[in-house]
């Protein structure tokens, strides 16, 4: 299996939503998945690297499929706005390369 870039994968969510998935659920409601989403790895993150511990339930639940479905439900999101993700990712480095270039050096607390 080959990298996807993130154009690729944006191109790839939507030609999957518009043959299999029939269209995009409007962005309201695609927000609340993600939410929900998010929620799910949350969890798996509370119970695998915080202090709670697995229910029965929870123990058969994938960290990398999670993300996963994050990841999804984000590309969905960015297309229906139409945001380039790759655009915004080097607009973001930009941003934290100013922004950030000797605060988490500076930082005490990271030492």
């Amino acid at each position: 299996m080959s990298d996807i870039t993130l154009s690729e994968a944006q191109q790839l969510v939507d030609q999957w939503i518009k043959t299999v998935g029939v269209r995009y659920f409007n962005e309201l409601t695609n927000t609340v998945i993600l939410m929900e989403e998010v929620g799910e790895l949350a969890r798996i993150m509370a119970r695998k690297y915080g202090e709670q511990s697995f229910k029965e339930s929870d123990k058969n639940r994938d960290l990398a499929d999670e993300m996963a479905d994050v990841l999804w439900v984000l590309i969905c999101l960015a297309n229906q706005t139409g945001v380039d993700l790759t655009e915004a990712m080097h607009k973001n480095f930009e941003k934290k390369n100013i922004r950030d270039r000797d605060r988490h050096h500076n930082n005490p607390k990271l030492k």
